[in-house]
């Protein structure tokens, strides 16, 4: 019967991976997409606190709810001490454009502050304020999420306060996930224990009950992670972080590169849970490693789709140097790829380089790439990087469709005047509606002020 079983599940792997890369090579129609608006939303000041802007890379600040969006930005403190110098900032725009609704009064976080919406209904921001006196390092901190109305952004937030199991402690240092069931009006919050790595969870009810689910222990202390909630079903993807374990190649960066901080960034893992109202996260798996080879992911965006297959968006570098390939993998080629990975019931369906480009070939090489969802529930990915056009190789924005009735997998640039080299969307996991317009929100090449863009979609 166990055989028969197996059998079975290894026909049906076959047949998703099948369709998966026949969508993938189908020919069709090429889709356009137009800049319809490139402008300053505002400019940042250098915190110095060890989180930037776009730090909180895994949970978007940019959310779409019909024809206004909402941005969660922080601002620096002029003279305020560390860590938490920075305060948070809540923009709107409308016909009318960009205007700041309202700001934290007192300069109390140190990181962004991710933002999800329910589609009709509130806004609502993930904050991590300080417990202590200013100046205070590495010190307690009291996660919160805020309510505002949209359709009166500048009325005083409502104050919630998530649930947590017993055992929680919260800095500065949150390394949080944040998502919203737009459709459901259901929120899933993630913040870790600086002491001990573990992931909290606490969970909004549609009803606007706030239950502590727990919490999850990846196999080594994990960060940034994406998170994503869809019809009861949650979902996370955490890249690991932790000190450099080999102290030979430790040795070696520090006396090329003369810095102490030495954290790695080697193995990725996700994990799952079928109903977070009832169920917690499963044993969390290892979906790729280049620990062996001193490598590098990063791991860049999450999507469920509506059969609960999550797919999975990230970056992979076998060596993350040369003078440590060169010592000690000598005739291995540096590259760089884009992977897509496609994972149902806990177990990898499929794998994919979206995007490689070996050192020396003249392939488009990606840096950094989001997952878009037109209104046709096509699967699209926007990647930044570079590539060969009249024989000079130039950097930009670039987007492909991977899945649909008319996916070619042929990456085409987005005609910005600014390309972004980091950024944020207005993606279904903050609680924004599929749709065929791409709300853009990061840095591009006129640092420090902070972008946006809005970019149409013809399919």
């Amino acid at each position: 019967m166990k055989y028969l079983l197996n059998i079975r599940w290894l026909i049906i792997c076959c047949i998703y991976c099948f369709c998966t890369i026949s969508t993938s090579n189908a020919a069709g129609k090429d889709f356009s997409c137009e800049v319809e608006a490139e402008e300053i939303v505002t400019r940042y000041t250098p915190a110095n606190n060890g989180a930037g802007p776009l730090w909180c890379y895994g949970s978007t600040v940019i959310a779409r709810q019909g024809g206004d969006v909402f941005l969660s930005v922080i601002e620096t403190g002029e003279g305020v001490p560390l860590l938490c110098n920075t305060r948070w900032q809540l923009w709107h725009r409308s016909a009318d454009g960009w205007k700041l609704a309202q700001s934290e009064k007192e300069y109390r976080q140190r990181e962004p502050c991710p933002i999800g919406v329910f589609q009709g209904g509130p806004v609502f921001l993930s904050v991590n304020p300080s417990t202590e006196p200013a100046g205070t390092k590495y010190g307690p901190c009291n996660p919160l999420v805020l309510e505002f109305d949209p359709a009166n952004p500048t009325v005083p937030a409502k104050i919630h306060q998530p649930a947590w199991a017993d055992g929680t402690y919260f800095t500065d240092h949150s390394y949080r996930g944040f998502a919203a069931d737009g459709a459901n009006g259901e929120l899933l919050l993630l913040n870790i224990n600086a002491r001990t790595s573990e992931q909290f969870v606490s969970y909004r009810h549609s009803s606007g009950r706030w239950h502590e689910k727990g919490t999850i222990t990846f196999p080594i202390r994990s960060c940034y992670p994406q998170v994503a909630l869809r019809d009861g079903s949650a979902h996370a993807m955490a890249i690991g972080d932790i000190v450099e374990p080999v102290k030979e190649w430790q040795k070696l960066k520090f006396e090329k590169l003369k810095r102490k901080w030495d954290y790695v960034f080697r193995r990725l893992f996700y994990t799952y849970t079928d109903n977070i109202r009832s169920a917690g996260f499963c044993a969390p798996i290892e979906i790729e490693t280049v620990e062996k080879t001193a490598g590098h992911i990063r791991n860049l965006d999450l999507y469920v789709d509506k059969t609960g297959a999550a797919h999975l968006l990230y970056t992979k570098q076998p060596h993350q140097y040369d003078f440590i390939r060169d010592k000690y993998f000598p005739g291995e080629t540096m590259t760089v790829s884009l992977e897509h990975v496609t994972v149902k019931d806990g177990k990898v369906f499929s794998r994919r380089t979206l995007a490689e480009r070996p050192a020396g070939s003249n392939a488009f090489e990606p840096s950094f790439a989001r997952f878009h969802i037109g209104s046709d529930d096509a699967l699209y990915v926007i990647a930044t990087g570079t590539s060969v056009e009249n024989g000079q190789r130039t950097y930009g924005n670039f987007l492909a469709q991977i899945t649909g009735s008319k996916n070619k997998q042929k990456f085409q640039r987005i005609e910005l005047k600014h390309p972004f080299s980091n950024f944020f969307t207005n993606t279904p996991r903050g609680g924004s509606k599929p749709s065929d317009i791409i709300d853009m929100f990061g840095t591009a090449d006129d640092n420090p002020n902070l972008r946006y863009a809005k970019i149409r979609i013809e399919p």
